[in-house]
Formats: structure tokens, C-alpha cells, sequence
């Protein structure tokens, strides 16, 4: 998992050089998921966005969460926060484009995601699988694509990752991070579930607890 910080690098102060920082921190992250702490994903750090008004229903300042951080049981009552609307979306990709109001009576599963991040690739399969199986019974699911590098602003190279990887649902393309920003979002991937309402109800952050999501899914849609 990606983590955004608005100040401070985790492991350094800014430079001049984003890409090459971010690339370090990732390896550094990456080594140390495969070392002996054992995690079940990783913290791969972003700095593009100011912290906004978070609209999440919980929050953490733990740098490497555990597979569950952020999530709410699926056994609480729906929340009072609402789906924020879509925000300066520059194209949406496999989809017209869509409003909150469009996707009210559904379902939604809003995932944010960069098609580069290896922690955003190992959550695909299951995001395109609940897509398959529950997308008859009213599960709606938006692929915001936030970018991290320059060529992932690009349509033409979302639009191979989106092929590559079996992805048919609504994918809108956020390279202003406007619409991660009025989600108060700081990660990649980023998991958000609401009810028919619109009411925000579920997020997880980073890979795991698939189970618990799909078991979510199946009890929101009856």
C-alpha cells in the first residue's frame, strides 16, 4: 500500500527529484514487507496531495497497517456520510460520466488506485471478480485511477492496464487528485463501500481482509 504525506518525506525531506524519492521509498517499503515483520501489504508513499477535510469513516497515522486498519464491521448501522461527488475528472474510461446521483439505489464500491502500484495489482482480481459476480444485483463499482508518476496520467497507458487486467466497470481518470482529495484519501488502494443510500458504511486500505469486503458486499446488497 501507497502512503501519501503532505509535509514530510517518511524517510527524507523533499527534494527536487519526486520520482527518484518515491522509487526509493517503495523499494525500502517492498524489503520491508518481505522481511521479518511480516505484513500483509506494504506502505508505498506519496507526497502529491495536501491533507483535506477527511470524510473517512475512521483514521489512522500508523505507516504500516495492518491488512484490516480503517475498516468498519460490516454489523454497524449506515453512516451519516455521504458518497462525495466526483471531482475534476479529466475522462472516464469504459463509462459515461457518471454522478453520485447516477449511482444512487446501487451499491457502490469506490476503489482508488494507480495501475503501477503492486499492491493495487494484487487487489485487481478480486475487485473484477466481485464486479462479475454481483454487478446483476446492483454492486456498482468506480476505479478512480489517482496517478503517482507522469505516465500514469496517461489514458492510453490506463486504458492497457485496464485490458491487461480484465477491468469492465467505470474507470474515471483523477490526475488533479480532486477527487482524492474530497475523499480526505492518502492511499493506494483505498477501499470505500456504500449502501443504497449513498451512506458510507465500509473502507480498507491496502491489500487483505478480501473476505470481510466480499462478506460486506453480499450483506449490503440483501
Amino acid at each position: 500500500m501507497r502512503i501519501s504525506n503532505n509535509s514530510t518525506l517518511i524517510f527524507g525531506k523533499r527534494a527536487n527529484n519526486v520520482d527518484r524519492i518515491l522509487l526509493d521509498r517503495r523499494r525500502f517499503l517492498t524489503y520491508l514487507r518481505l522481511g521479518a515483520l511480516g505484513l500483509g501489504s506494504t506502505a508505498c508513499a506519496n507526497q502529491f496531495s495536501p491533507k483535506q477535510p477527511s470524510v473517512e469513516i475512521s483514521k489512522t497515522t500508523e505507516t504500516t497497517p495492518s491488512p484490516e486498519i480503517l475498516q468498519t464491521s460490516p454489523n454497524t448501522k449506515s453512516s451519516d456520510k455521504k458518497l462525495p461527488e466526483f471531482q475534476g475528472i479529466s475522462e472516464w474510461l469504459n463509462s459515461n460520466p457518471l454522478t453520485i446521483q447516477d449511482l444512487k439505489g446501487n451499491v457502490v464500491l469506490i476503489q482508488f488506485w494507480t495501475f503501477s502500484c503492486i499492491n493495487c495489482q494484487r487487489t485487481l482480481p478480486y475487485v473484477t471478480k466481485w464486479h462479475e459476480k454481483y454487478a446483476a444485483n446492483g454492486l456498482k463499482i468506480i476505479g478512480v485511477h489517482t496517478p503517482e508518476f507522469a505516465f500514469e496520467r496517461d489514458a492510453n497507458n490506463i486504458k492497457d492496464a485496464m485490458q491487461k487486467h480484465g477491468i469492465r466497470y467505470p474507470v474515471p481518470m483523477d490526475n488533479e487528485f480532486k477527487t482524492w482529495k474530497a475523499y480526505g484519501n492518502e492511499y493506494w488502494p483505498h477501499l470505500y463501500l456504500a449502501d443504497r443510500r449513498g451512506n458510507l458504511v465500509y473502507d480498507h486500505i491496502g491489500e487483505g481482509a478480501y473476505d470481510k469486503t466480499e462478506q460486506t458486499i453480499q450483506k449490503l446488497l440483501g
